[in-house]
């Protein structure tokens, strides 16, 4: 048996049984996997995978417990590369990161710059998703930090850290019926046609969830993930917006105006997670603590154990 045998295994089941989609992400060629596949259930004298003619159809028991044991040992061979890595050099390597275009442009650049000038030969990978996408890739270590506000938390195989809350902002023309009320309400918000994200996105469940409980059906007739894609089309006159209050500059967005709504919905809390059992190196604990000061590698170190 060979680890690049249980690499073939993990790969053809990542790419839904495509041996050769899974050759492709290997960059081998289609018979080569055949054959080490092959190679490995007859040493092994079990099939791993239940076929219909040449074509794979499901992964048998057996073969989700041996897939199930490859990814530990794959894992641990990854972390003893990134500890020998880190040995060598602690000044350079590459920290990947999936995350929101929310998180992207407002949350995250003050942080990558401070990265950045504490380790100028880090080279920092961003790769933009929605969380459900960020955190499958985060789960099977494509990327080293997720960091969302939703789903995050729901994937058993990653370990979620709160980094911060935030809230929302209703985002209007100038001289907007909305800017003369005195205390806003969910039942004056409602009156309007509303753009704001994406389900999944943003906290959006947890916004819809606060007109709910008010008895209130509020009229989304625009959805986006990018809160300047909502703010565009506020500004011609398509209805209000309800984004998170760090995506309005006060001067950028001139003429629109912002109302804080934060009175009117519960926090949401934006998360930081990685795969459980990952080799952590010190400059992604150094990112993780620009990114929030409170998650020292101390803090950190006390919830892996």
């Amino acid at each position: 048996m060979h680890l690049h045998q249980l690499r073939y295994i993990r790969e053809i089941v990542r790419n839904d049984l495509s041996i050769s989609k899974a050759a492709k992400v290997l960059k081998t060629s289609q018979p080569s996997v055949s054959n080490q596949l092959q190679q490995l259930e007859e040493e092994l004298r079990l099939k791993v995978f239940e076929r219909r003619g040449k074509r794979l159809v499901a992964i048998t028991p057996m073969g989700k417990n041996i897939l199930e044991i490859a990814e530990r040992v794959l894992r641990d061979v990854q972390n003893i590369e990134s500890l020998a890595d880190e040995s060598h050099d602690e000044e350079h390597g590459t920290l990947s990161i999936g995350t929101t275009q929310t998180q992207a442009l407002y949350a995250l650049p003050n942080s990558i710059k401070a990265f950045s000038e504490r380790y100028p030969n880090i080279h920092l990978n961003m790769l933009q998703g929605s969380p459900k996408e960020i955190a499958e890739l985060a789960a099977v270590g494509e990327i080293d930090l997720a960091i969302a506000t939703e789903t995050l938390d729901q994937n058993p195989d990653l370990i979620t850290f709160p980094c911060y809350d935030w809230n929302r902002t209703i985002v209007v023309p100038d001289n907007h019926p909305l800017l003369s009320e005195k205390i806003l309400t969910l039942e004056a918000v409602a009156k309007y046609p509303i753009l704001t994200y994406m389900m999944e996105f943003t906290g959006r469940a947890q916004q819809d969830q606060s007109f709910k409980n008010r008895g209130l059906k509020p009229n989304v007739i625009f959805t986006a993930t990018d809160a300047d894609v909502i703010k565009k089309y506020v500004g011609i006159g398509l209805g209000i917006g309800i984004i998170a209050s760090m995506a309005f500059d006060t001067k950028k967005d001139r003429p629109l105006k912002e109302i804080d709504a934060s009175h009117l919905f519960q926090p949401s809390t934006t998360l930081l997670a990685f795969r459980r059992g990952c080799y952590l190196r010190g400059y992604t604990y150094a990112f993780i603590e620009c990114f929030a000061p409170h998650l020292t590698k101390e803090v950190i170190e006390q919830r892996l154990t």
